[in-house]
């Protein structure tokens, strides 16, 4: 059965790529604005305002962000329903606060397009419709229904009748038409970046595809003559003993083997062969692929698997997805590069979950990192003793980025934590006590059923270009 595969760049993963860290500093920019307008307003203008509920209302601002950076990491990637929550907050409060501040006789009643417009660029048509028809509602709301704004004489701040019109109109119209432009555009710019990549995969894919024909077509040449002589002494020596059967019988299975072989170099021809065996491997030898190049750089790699809570004793049978093996090596070798002298490599599974441990004996994690690991370009200045352990090294997070896209692509979750306090001496550090990586799938994501790996041992076809 073939494995299955997921497209280039499905749009349920776009709506993946904001993270929480880009929306709390848009909500702290607009917190900013909103005091600095309503102190304008009050000191400069003499407006009247109902500055208790004012500041409340801006507090719930404040708080949410607190909390959000509280509770999550900075690294953290908004999922669909998140990020649309988070957009329907802002839309709300800023809606209340015009409420409080004369509805749309307040000029800043045009911001409520901003979140209507981040959702167009992000989020799903479905997102967007709901966020665009809430502020459709509020904005509606708030221009019947607001606090009127009066001057310290008493005067109250009113534009006509018809501006008030034409302000409302020119919102709704510009929350249709900015929504359906930003939603138009981005989804031009997302088919030319999966048209490119799926250039650059074509390409990657003949490239690969022409080296093995290359490979196949040497093989087959210089194993022709081997073949053919092999072929000629066993047929003469099948005439001289015809005396002898036993002998006979085994002369006549190396002659047809050596056709066999003839028959087999031939099929594969420049096309290959899609060797569906090859799709599949034990968890286990994943790993020691995923770890085979960093075996012998002068640390110990030591592996460990087993069930846990029920998990079959039987180990589990995964997808040889190159995304799953590039990005373990990728975390296997940042442990291997600041390990001391160790590195633990953990497989555990259950009935529904696999699980990959990555461990080593270093220093751990800067402390100040720890919540961005997975950005890329994080640099750092490095200090003497880790320049000369690893001189290469820029220390901009590149290869941890790349893991981690590569094996959530791949439906894992990950997790970035310390063994140990950082800051102790290595004498005091607990073995392992460094960095730690934890990595999971749900089993049904990328283990093989047993009707799967029945089918594998089918033929194999030729792979189609």
């Amino acid at each position: 059965m073939p494995e299955p595969t997921p497209g280039l760049l499905p749009p349920a993963e776009r709506s993946n790529w904001i993270r929480l860290r880009t929306l709390i500093l848009l909500r702290w920019a607009a917190v900013a604005g909103q005091v600095i307008a309503i102190a304008v307003a009050e000191l400069y203008f003499q407006i009247q305002l109902d500055l208790g509920l004012c500041l409340l209302v801006i507090g719930a601002a404040v708080l949410a962000n607190i909390v959000a950076v509280a509770v999550f990491p900075e690294n953290r990637r908004l999922s669909e329903t998140e990020t649309m929550l988070t957009l329907l907050f802002d839309i709300v409060q800023l809606s209340a606060l015009l409420f409080l501040t004369g509805g749309l006789n307040n000029p800043f009643a045009l911001l409520i397009l901003t979140p209507v417009t981040i959702s167009a660029t992000a989020l799903s048509q479905k997102s967007t419709l709901f966020l665009a028809h809430v502020a459709f509602a509020l904005v509606s709301l708030v221009a019947f229904y607001h606090l009127p704004l009066v001057t310290a004489d008493g005067a109250v701040q009113r534009l006509p009748n018809i501006f008030l019109f034409g302000f409302w109109a020119a919102i709704v119209i510009g929350i249709s038409f900015l929504g359906l432009y930003a939603e138009r555009v981005t989804s031009e710019m997302n088919k030319m970046s999966d048209a490119l990549l799926a250039t650059q995969m074509a390409l990657a894919r003949e490239q690969k595809l022409t080296d093995l024909g290359g490979v196949v077509a040497a093989a087959a040449h210089e194993l022709g003559t081997p073949l053919a002589t092999i072929k000629l002494v066993s047929a003469e020596m099948i005439d001289e003993l015809k005396d002898r059967p036993d002998l006979r019988e085994d002369m006549e299975l190396i002659r047809d083997q050596a056709d066999r072989c003839r028959d087999i170099m031939r099929s594969m021809g420049r096309a290959g062969k899609d060797d569906l065996h090859m799709r599949t491997a034990p968890l286990e030898a994943i790993i020691q692929e995923a770890a085979e190049p960093h075996v012998n750089r002068g640390k110990e790699l030591i592996f460990t698997s087993e069930p846990i809570h029920g998990g079959a004793p039987r180990m589990p049978v995964v997808y040889r997805r190159p995304e799953i093996i590039h990005g373990l090596r990728n975390l296997i070798q940042n442990a291997v590069d600041f390990a001391d002298t160790r590195v633990w490599v953990v497989a555990q599974w259950t009935q529904e979950d696999i699980t990959i441990r990555i461990m080593d004996d270093g220093p751990g994690y800067p402390p100040h990192l720890l919540g961005r690991i997975g950005d890329p370009f994080v640099r750092q200045r490095k200090s003497p003793v880790s320049q000369k352990a690893r001189p290469e090294y820029e220390g901009m997070g590149l290869g941890l980025f790349i893991a981690k896209t590569l094996l959530e692509r791949s439906g894992a979750s990950l997790s970035f934590a310390n063994g140990s306090d950082p800051f102790l001496t290595d004498t005091d550090r607990s073995d392992p006590g460094g960095a730690v990586v934890e990595v999971q799938w749900p089993i049904s994501t990328i283990g093989v059923s047993a009707e799967s790996q029945l089918a594998a041992l089918g033929e194999n076809l030729p792979i189609e270009a």
